[in-house]
């Protein structure tokens, strides 16, 4: 009789459980995924539509303007345009004025029409399919046997086809907004924040890992590039019919003030706190640490659901305790018998406090900001 093995059982009901998973933790990409078949699909149709000789270019302008939010899009669509129309009547009055009928005069006048092309998009970035475009129409007319500005004029009517199904696409079919994915990373970075502050916190009262505070900033500057590279995103899709958004500069700089804070509190914090005074100080400095990691994450989970931030009072409250501690040492004495760098140490850990309890506040009253936002 042979006998069934079931020690497949549980990896296959993992592998199911993933796939099942698998959509809901990948929304964004399969919106993005689904905005972009539907725009190379409009775009042959159109192309067909308007009877444009290469459908090819349409196409593939819609499909790399169609980026993952409306205000990617609409500055991959400016940002494409520009260097297409300047490029396109460049290489056109190039292709026309500069005789190149034998290879070296080719060879010379393709120079002409790429070179400064290459220039411009070298300076400004938003020109790089300029050089490109030069190209395109430059030899357009060994492949469509048309003229050098009829060549211009066609490879600018594609682009401008493309883009505008790439923007209707964009703005239709299950449009993503830069200011969701703004706050999406904003939440992780504040998740992040959360988790590594007890770490640094620890080392006041503890010896510090030193090699593992490397390790926490490299993660906070990755979250913080993310949001960088998302922000210029919502300032084009400002100009979007959307309803109004709250300003995205005051909480993208206040969060860059918090990470400057945590790596100040994580170099003040390699060295733990003086002997004489660690006993009074040690249960104050771990309390602030605790009700500042709290308040980032409920920070992370109101931004995330588009809710108000919760009070700062705990924080507040663990600050005052901690400052009055410390004032307490102070009058007996206490500190007077620490060295100079000790003492200065110890003011510098309250300057930095202070500018956290400031940024933490910023950072509340910019949570506040999104989560009355409308259609927020």
């Amino acid at each position: 009789m042979m006998m069934t093995d079931h020690s497949d059982i549980p990896l296959l009901t993992l592998d199911w459980e993933r796939l099942r998973k698998w959509p809901a933790q990948h929304r964004t990409q399969l919106r993005l995924c689904l905005r972009v078949t539907v725009s190379a699909v409009l775009a042959l149709a159109l192309s067909h539509l308007l009877q444009l000789p290469l459908a090819l270019w349409t196409v593939l302008t819609a499909v790399i303007l169609t980026q993952i939010s409306v205000g990617g899009s609409l500055k991959a669509t400016l940002d494409y345009l520009a260097g297409t129309i300047g490029g396109a009547i460049y290489a056109g009055v190039v292709g026309a004025l500069v005789p190149h009928e034998n290879e070296a005069a080719l060879f010379a006048a393709l120079a002409i029409a790429v070179a400064p092309a290459a220039l411009v998009s070298a300076t400004n970035p938003r020109f790089r399919a300029a050089p490109f475009t030069a190209v395109m129409v430059f030899f357009a007319p060994t492949i469509t046997h048309a003229g050098p500005i009829a060549s211009a004029f066609e490879r600018v009517l594609q682009v401008a086809v493309g883009a505008v199904v790439g923007l209707i696409v964009s703005f239709l079919v299950l449009p993503g907004r830069a200011q969701d994915l703004m706050l999406e990373a904003a939440s992780r970075l504040l998740a992040i924040a959360a988790t590594a502050v007890p770490a640094l916190f620890a080392g006041f009262s503890a010896s510090l890992d030193e090699a593992a505070i490397p390790h926490i900033q490299d993660r906070l500057g990755e979250a913080l590039a993310r949001l960088n590279t998302i922000a210029p995103e919502m300032k084009h899709e400002q100009m979007a019919p959307f309803a109004e958004a709250p300003d995205s500069g005051p909480l993208l700089r206040t969060l860059i003030r918090l990470r400057h804070d945590l790596v100040m509190i994580g170099r003040a914090a390699i060295v733990p706190l003086p002997e004489k005074l660690k006993p009074a100080l040690a249960a104050p400095i771990e309390a602030v640490g605790q009700e500042a990691a709290a308040f980032l994450r409920a920070c992370s989970s109101a931004l995330s659901a588009r809710k108000l931030p919760p009070s700062l009072e705990r924080f507040e409250s663990a600050i005052e305790s901690y400052n009055a501690q410390l004032a307490t040492l102070r009058r007996e004495g206490l500190t007077r018998e620490l060295g100079t760098e000790a003492v200065e140490r110890l003011f510098a850990l309250g300057f930095t406090l202070e500018q956290l309890q400031q940024h933490l506040r910023d950072l509340a009253r910019c949570a506040s900001e999104f989560a009355r936002a409308p259609n927020a």
